[in-house]
């Protein structure tokens, strides 16, 4: 089955180059060289899209106000192209929602190998029906997709539920970055590993007060462990 991309880009050579690369690897390419009409195009390809293409600096909305709109409605793999190395701007895609990054410039290889892990990833999930799981106030609840802290609804991002199913699945045991790399982006991710700490403190930022016992807890120089330990 063919699979489909929109691909968002309005460096006009950019997006020829990488529309034809997409092809000539038997992707169905939908263009779009603006925000506004990038979210026509999702609304009217929103059944058939399995990823997304989304550069950051873009007329009309930028990417980040593109990503949040998508979000809203679909957890689509979104991989954000962008010229800006700043930690800062990584941060800001992976909060809105994006599953990965690329600094441009890139080589087209690596792009295409970011692509495939994303798509298997998204085939190759699947929760089991009937498993709750809690600790302390936390709740997370693979039926209906949701997580709850103190009974209210905690919005996460498919790849942050992804992440806070596997620490509950290894609940008081110490898990590397590692492990978490190949059970939440798979044993083929290519990207910077550090991206295990910035979800980490994502999921910290949403789940839990200052005030209060941390349930994520970081085992230096290891790795993570999810407990209600002191």
């Amino acid at each position: 089955m063919q699979n489909t991309i929109l691909l968002v880009e309005d460096e006009k050579g950019l997006l020829d180059s990488l529309s034809t690369e997409l092809g000539f690897e038997n992707y169905n390419v939908i263009c779009a060289a603006d925000g506004l009409s990038a979210l026509d195009q999702f609304q009217k390809n929103k059944e058939k899209i399995n990823l997304i293409l989304l550069d950051w600096m873009l007329p009309k909305l930028d990417g980040l106000g593109v990503l949040r709109r998508i979000r809203k409605e679909s957890q689509v793999p979104v991989i954000m192209l962008t010229a800006r190395n700043y930690i800062g701007d990584k941060v800001a895609g992976l909060d809105g929602g994006a599953d990965d990054y690329i600094t441009k410039p890139f080589e087209i290889e690596e792009l295409l190998a970011r692509i495939r892990v994303a798509i298997r990833r998204v085939e190759k999930q699947t929760f089991k029906n009937d498993e709750i799981y809690k600790i302390e106030n936390l709740i997370l609840n693979t039926k209906t997709h949701q997580v709850l802290q103190n009974d209210k609804k905690i919005q996460l991002t498919q790849r942050e539920f992804t992440l806070l199913k596997t620490l509950f699945e290894h609940q008081n045991e110490v898990m590397t970055r590692d492990e978490i790399l190949d059970i939440v982006w798979g044993k083929d991710f290519l990207g910077d590993p550090n991206i295990v700490d910035v979800y980490i403190r994502l999921l910290r930022n949403k789940l839990e007060c200052p005030d209060k016992k941390k349930l994520i807890k970081t085992i230096r120089g290891v790795g993570y462990s999810l407990s209600n330990e002191k």
